[in-house]
């Protein structure tokens, strides 16, 4: 994760915040996003629950399996619609994980980065549930994408990671024609992205330390 001062100037934050630097997040765990503020439409950062929890679900475990909603269907979806509509979010990283079978049960993460190393912001989503015994949770979800040609021959989907021209557009809640929304949600452009084999340390969801973003060598099976 990129150190505050870094996301101030690059999301247009008006605060600097006081964010522990995270080498690998796993589903489940906090995260932070960047939404809307209404009242004033600022730019402001909030610590949310990975796995997005519909207001109307009985309990929060469904959150576990909505980490990542696909782009294509998300605004029709029952889970995701009503965020999609009002609540959409930026979900600032300096890289993500992919993983490719290495043969048997063996996965080799890769690292997926901005060729110049520079921070981004995923498209997601955010809401807000309360359990019945008055717990309020707010959580999130990624939305997801076709590969580009540099990372499908590890993984199928891609998140999607917005362009910082189209920021404010995805951010305002009073955007809610889809026309608009959709060229938004395409691949990221392959010549602009790189990609690392990592440490299988990655694998351990609990892990989270500077060596499991340095890349390191191997030979293909």
């Amino acid at each position: 994760m990129t150190p505050g001062k870094s996301l101030v100037e690059r999301f247009g934050l008006e605060e600097v915040p006081d964010l522990k630097p995270h080498y690998s997040i796993a589903p489940k765990q906090v995260v932070v996003i960047i939404r809307l503020d209404r009242d004033t439409l600022q730019r402001r950062l909030a610590r949310v629950k990975w796995g997005l929890i519909p207001f109307w679900a009985k309990d929060s475990s469904i959150g576990n399996r909505l980490i990542n909603a696909r782009a294509e269907s998300a605004s029709q979806k029952p889970a995701f619609r009503s965020a999609f509509k009002t609540r959409r979010c930026l979900v600032p990283a300096d890289g993500f994980y992919e993983w490719k079978k290495r043969g048997g049960k063996q996965k080799q993460p890769y690292l997926v980065r901005i060729a110049d190393g520079s921070p981004f912001a995923f498209a997601g989503l955010w809401e807000s549930w309360t359990g019945p015994d008055g717990e309020t949770i707010e959580s999130c979800t990624i939305l997801t994408t076709d590969a580009n040609d540099l990372t499908r021959p590890i993984h199928d989907r891609m998140p999607v990671i917005l362009h910082p021209k189209d920021y404010d557009l995805w951010l305002d809640p009073e955007v809610k024609d889809l026309e608009l929304l959709k060229p938004l949600l395409r691949p990221y452009p392959s010549a602009e992205m790189k990609v690392e084999p990592v440490s299988p340390r990655v694998n351990k969801a609990t892990y989270d330390a500077p060596d499991c973003v340095e890349a390191v060598s191997f030979t293909e099976k």
